[in-house]
């Protein structure tokens, strides 16, 4: 059995190498393959990333034999196969308590997101309209809802795929807006940091967390965007009866369009395109700040550790350049 010490992340596995570790394991399934006989499928992860796993010749009681969630002691060889790295399991057995090392499966440490926290309460408390500010101070008031919000991850699989990589994404993309917005002074900053808090503040209740990643019921059946509009029209009325004032109905409507917008086609679950500027500015910044973050992992994960050049990506139609390796 690995100590920590000596663990392999799923980052470092290469091709033919022999595991015997704890992983996370998430989306079992037991299938039958060509010929009918059974094998457990099973996501496998840690905190460097996630790798496909099979257990060939699987039973009911190996597929019963742990949940979603649950880390697991997995023996088996690693394979690359079509460009991809995944692991052949020879067992797959539900850890002890004394086999986990928790620190393995955190991404990033408490210290990261009390700093990462600190930073998104400093820019939301620097807007200047009195309206979306306490708009934004009802969020952060809202302990239930920032103890999810620093929690939540950003997707299932695409960006920030971690405990607190929401808290991440969002601050990394306030902080875009603080560099972008000032040079068009046609843009409203303070609708943009907003936009920003509230794009994918729903996520919080959407996606399951506590171990593995999932969909919430409600998540599945109503997606982030339509939930986030109950969210604001309940923060909306905390707002006017803590200050005592109407909120006024247009800006209402603008923050909940850049909501429902943010996709921006409507081929990625938008149900309405960007059309304000606003709205058109979200959704390029946050698709910079998500495609730079999952493009990166699919770098760094990439098993072609011998070349200055990924895998070819066939939902990307292309391969991505990692740049020149050293020739130390």
């Amino acid at each position: 059995m690995s100590t920590a010490t000596e663990r392999r992340f799923v980052s470092q596995l290469g091709h033919n190498e022999q595991v015997q570790q704890v992983f996370l394991a998430s989306d079992k399934q037991l299938r039958p393959n060509r010929n009918g006989n059974l094998y457990l499928q099973v996501e496998l992860s840690d905190r460097s990333g996630a790798i496909s796993t099979r257990l060939w010749n699987a039973s009911e009681q190996d597929y019963r034999g742990f949940e979603n969630g649950d880390y697991v002691v997995v023996d088996g060889s690693t394979q690359l196969f079509q460009g991809n790295m995944q692991l052949i399991a020879t067992s797959i057995r539900k850890a002890r308590q004394d086999e986990v090392d928790e620190a393995d499966f955190i991404t990033l440490q408490s210290a990261d997101i009390d700093r990462m926290a600190a930073r998104l309460a400093e820019i939301l408390r620097s807007i200047r309209s009195p309206e979306l500010r306490n708009l934004a101070e009802c969020f952060l008031m809202d302990q239930e809802f920032m103890t999810k919000f620093t929690s939540a991850p950003a997707g299932m699989k695409n960006h920030h795929a971690y405990k607190g990589g929401l808290l991440e994404h969002v601050l990394g993309l306030m902080e875009l807006i603080l560099v972008v917005a000032p040079r068009y002074e046609q843009l409203d900053q303070d609708k943009l940091l907003v936009g920003a808090l509230l794009h994918d503040a729903a996520k919080t209740d959407e996606l399951s967390y506590e171990r593995d990643i999932a969909y919430t019921d409600e998540g599945q059946l109503l997606g982030h965007m339509v939930m986030a509009i109950t969210m604001i029209d309940e923060k909306v009325r905390e707002a006017e009866r803590l200050s005592g004032e109407h909120f006024p109905k247009q800006l209402v409507t603008e923050i909940k369009h850049m909501v429902i917008s943010h996709h921006g086609e409507y081929e990625f679950g938008s149900p309405k395109l960007p059309m304000t500027l606003e709205a058109i500015a979200l959704h390029h910044l946050d698709n910079l700040d998500a495609k730079i973050a999952s493009f990166t992992q699919l770098i760094n994960d990439c098993p072609n550790v011998e070349s200055n050049w990924t895998q070819y990506y066939a939902n990307l139609g292309r391969k991505l350049y990692k740049g020149a390796r050293s020739e130390d």
